[in-house]
């Protein structure tokens, strides 16, 4: 998992720092002392899965920092205080650590996030469709007729046979809400339905479609995970 850590604690910051390095599964893409520098990475960014969030910050609270996530990844709070717990559980986050950490509540933490990211990934596994708002109503689309999603600034198109629907919504968001075992993402703009990939060529994959044929890039840091996802045989 992709982390950030958001503390302006710099001894605080940096003991988190050691932890993650020692947890195997855990990768620092970003240590901010901040909120505004964490909410410009995330913009920047749509591939965290963690953050490990401080309470009281200068010019914006962690509190403050959570609401202006529209879809955020899994956070742990990591505080000075337990009187925030109340109000940072309204937003869902998954553990609430006081400092200092130790090493053992730390890591009790991070399985928490694991299992609650396996918990989603389950619950994928038992669907075979989701439901997309279009206007006013909310229409049913199936895995099957899904094609590929693709990324537009804020807003991601799903693409299927027949009709292209617009959400407001990120990639990463999208990612965790459909099942790996069908879909996988090729690029930081694109990601695929497996069973409709018809060639892939060079750096491209060819989706079949009505018109003909939509060539989608494949990004250099997507392309062993999608090696690994098609039922690949080489002689």
């Amino acid at each position: 998992m992709n982390c950030m850590i958001l503390d302006d604690d710099t001894l605080s910051r940096r003991i988190i720092e050691e932890y993650v390095k020692k947890t195997d599964g855990l990768d620092l893409a970003y240590s901010c002392s901040d909120p505004i520098e964490g909410i410009n990475r995330l913009k920047k960014s749509d591939d965290i899965d963690l953050i490990f969030l401080d309470i009281e910050m200068p010019e914006m609270s962690g509190i403050d920092f959570l609401k202006t996530l529209k879809n955020p990844p899994q956070v742990i709070i990591v505080s000075s205080k337990g009187q925030y717990a109340v109000d940072s559980y309204e937003y869902e986050v998954t553990d609430y650590l006081l400092k200092p950490v130790e090493f053992g509540r730390f890591y009790r933490a991070v399985e928490k996030v694991y299992k609650r990211a396996e918990q989603l990934h389950d619950a994928q596994l038992g669907s075979n469709e989701i439901f997309i708002k279009k206007n006013n109503t909310l229409v049913r689309l199936k895995y099957d007729d899904i094609l590929w999603i693709e990324a537009l600034e804020n807003y991601v198109i799903f693409n299927t046979f027949k009709d292209k629907f617009t959400i407001h919504f990120t990639m990463k968001a999208i990612e965790q809400r459909l099942p790996t075992r069908k879909f996988t993402r090729v690029h930081r703009s694109f990601i695929v339905n497996t069973s409709c990939i018809n060639v892939i060529e060079d750096n491209n994959v060819l989706i079949k479609t009505q018109e003909g044929s939509k060539s989608i890039p494949i990004g250099k840091s997507y392309k062993d995970k999608l090696m690994k996802d098609i039922n690949l045989i080489i002689k």
